[in-house]
């Protein structure tokens, strides 16, 4: 073996060894302060060695720089020793942060100062709880599950307290909680889950779930549960309107609803990152609009900011979904009768004109259709769009790098440009759509775009920062403003 060779691997363990390291750190913030970390909007909890080296290596294509863990393990210490209060810190960003500002300052001053809020307020969480229930238990709804169980940090925040669904069988307890621990997609859970069939349970590290069975929303009294002012997420999509959904707000403990789909007449269709902020007090029925329209709104919204939209079309490419038959059988829907897992079905969509609800400006200038494909998971959106302002597609794709790094939409849009990336490669994307830069294509006033998204889990994601929204208990974030510093693409930074 060469001098070479043996200088790689020795690199290679010392990066083991410090990524290590910082595991008990993480573990550390989390429980006691309630800090959450994580690496370009990527948590860090509960991850491996491995999992913290790749979110590093992915740093690299974010930023115009390497992320160094000889930097970021000293900063995660210095962190430690600050005794902080709840808090969502971005270690990459904060990094880059000190490397770009810090002045000469030692590395302990420059936290005080940056973050100066929460230094010494060990694990205080100003957030009041706000209990939650999902109605339904089907995709979306287990992975409202692991999410807000993942988030459950010291018990501030969200707090799963009961899911809702039909009894289908005499140990549907049992399956439920199999269909938690177990997904042919995205995998399994990654924790302990326990039943209690006497008491109607299941705990998933740590956290108890009730379980209640019901076909009526309007008669649930959650108070016997213990339960009270809780928000209801209604996952069956079966009401769609004020009239239908306002029937949970008739059962004792309910304060709020929100909608895992496109609501109808008047309600808001709130896609987060674009105008979250309409939600008020007042505001009982919300809905989260559709995983298409949350994936399109907002590098739509970048788009039209900096280049105006004339008119677009949109066609999405879109994994079958629960509705649609596995073998051919009648279907009300026109086509999707046909077998989901042997054909392409062309099929309506309505996510163009819905994003003229969260986005008026672009009201009356898009269309769209759809096609399912005989793929579980993950679909994509190609953007065809006629623009005011001519462009080139490196200005395009440095300018959507950007935005998914530094803008207010960076939890919203990705971005990518490796040579091999295919579907399955964006499962568990955490953003709501990932633009692919190397399939852009731009003649001066045309434009056209691929935007990869996880329809199940990325939409899951943006219905949680909704919820968040709701209820209010967004922890602070830091840094709370970036470094304004051009990116430059570094040599095989699509890797």
């Amino acid at each position: 073996m060469s001098q070479t060779s043996d200088s790689c691997l020795d690199k290679w363990m010392g990066r083991e060894a410090l990524a290590e390291a910082m595991i008990p750190v993480i573990g550390r913030l989390y429980r006691e302060n309630n800090v959450v970390t994580s690496i370009h909007g990527r948590s860090l909890i509960n991850k491996s060695t491995m999992n913290i080296l790749k979110a590093h290596r992915f740093a690299r294509r974010m930023s115009n720089t390497e992320l160094l863990l000889e930097e970021t393990a000293p900063l995660l210490n210095a962190l430690a020793e600050l005794d902080l209060g709840a808090a969502a810190i971005d270690i990459a960003r904060l990094t880059e942060k000190y490397r770009v500002e810090g002045n000469g300052a030692s590395l302990d001053e420059y936290l005080r100062g940056e973050l100066a809020e929460i230094v010494g307020k060990r694990g205080a969480d100003d957030r009041t709880s706000t209990d939650v229930v999902l109605y339904g238990f089907g995709r979306i709804g287990r992975l409202l599950a692991r999410i807000l169980i993942e988030k459950a940090g010291g018990g501030h925040g969200l707090r799963l307290r009961a899911i809702v669904v039909r009894k289908g069988a005499e140990n549907d307890l049992v399956k439920r909680a199999s269909l938690l621990r177990r997904d042919s997609v995205h995998g399994s859970f990654e924790g302990t889950i326990r039943v209690d069939e006497d008491a109607n349970t299941i705990t998933a590290n740590g956290v108890q779930i009730q379980v209640i069975y019901s076909d009526n929303p309007a008669t649930v009294d959650y108070t016997a549960y213990g339960i009270k002012d809780a928000l209801v997420v209604d996952n069956t999509g079966r009401w769609r309107d004020a009239e239908g959904l306002s029937q949970h707000l008739q059962s004792k403990g309910v304060a709020r609803v929100l909608l895992t789909a496109p609501g109808k007449g008047e309600l808001k269709n709130i896609v987060h990152g674009i105008n979250h902020r309409d939600i008020n007090d007042d505001d009982t029925i919300v809905t989260a609009a559709s995983c298409t329209t949350n994936a399109i709104t907002p590098v739509l919204k970048a788009i039209n900011d900096k280049f105006g939209i004339v008119h677009g079309h949109v066609e999405t490419v879109h994994s079958f979904t629960n509705d649609q038959n596995l073998i051919d059988n009648f279907h009300k829907g026109d086509r999707r009768g046909r077998s989901a897992a042997l054909n392409m079905v062309i099929t309506e969509t309505g996510a163009a004109k819905a994003v003229a609800k969260a986005l008026p400006q672009l009201q009356g200038k898009l269309t769209g259709n759809a096609i399912r494909v005989p793929t579980p998971d993950v679909s994509m959106a190609i953007l065809n769009l006629n623009l005011e302002n001519g462009t080139t597609r490196d200005e395009v794709n440095d300018y959507l790098r950007e935005m998914s790094l530094h803008s207010e939409l960076r939890k919203q849009i990705d971005y990518i440009d490796s040579p091999d990336v295919v579907s399955t490669d964006f499962v568990g994307s955490r953003r709501a759509g990932i633009v692919d830069g190397l399939a852009t294509i731009s003649n001066d006033k045309n434009l056209i775009l691929y935007v990869w998204y996880d329809n199940e889990f990325g939409y899951s994601c943006q219905v949680v920062r909704v919820m968040e929204e709701m209820a209010g208990v967004n922890p602070p974030s830091f840094p709370a403003r970036d470094v304004v510093a051009p990116i430059a693409v570094l040599e095989g930074a699509g890797a």
